[in-house]
């Protein structure tokens, strides 16, 4: 697992904490100045914003965690799962299309980077070389061919080589 996406999570905790903690109560005791709380919107606005950030940072939490918990090796040797890079044939377009599944947080479909929890990832998730997939977006359905499957440790073997 990357050690740039766990730092990238840590790193938004770290500054919602900050704001918790430090900036929020400054505001809220600063809106409590100004009096009747009934029609006091920078005091609403201040327990709004502090009920999405402990909120969020209740998520990041969660997400660092279980980020923190995949263990490599129990992923697939064979099949398509999180690392692995899959060249697709798509028929209909007579074009191959190579994409790596991936972490949400790693995500970016124009770079061929993609989140196994889109509906492409789903889809591709658990497949093997030579499968069909038919993979349903909101743009429709598409269908592939796997060609060429390259798994998680597929790459870590090429790299020690």
């Amino acid at each position: 697992m990357s050690q740039a996406i766990k730092a990238r999570l840590q790193a938004e905790l770290d500054e919602l904490e900050s704001e918790l903690r430090v900036h929020l109560p400054k505001e809220i005791k600063r809106a409590l100045e100004f009096g009747d709380l009934r029609e006091n919107s920078e005091y609403h606005a201040a327990l709004a914003r502090q009920s999405i950030v402990k909120a969020r940072i209740m998520e990041l939490r969660q997400r660092i965690s279980e980020v923190a918990t995949i263990d490599v090796s129990k992923i697939s040797r064979h099949k398509a799962a999180y690392g692995s890079t899959l060249v697709l044939f798509d028929a209909e377009r007579d074009e191959e299309v190579t994409y790596r599944l991936v972490t949400p947080e790693e995500s970016d479909p124009q770079g061929g980077l993609i989140s196994t929890t889109s509906p492409v990832g789903r889809s591709l998730m658990g497949k093997e070389e030579g499968d069909e997939v038919v993979v349903r977006t909101p743009a429709g359905a598409r269908n592939f061919e796997i060609r060429r499957l390259t798994t998680i440790h597929d790459d870590a073997n090429q790299s020690q080589s």
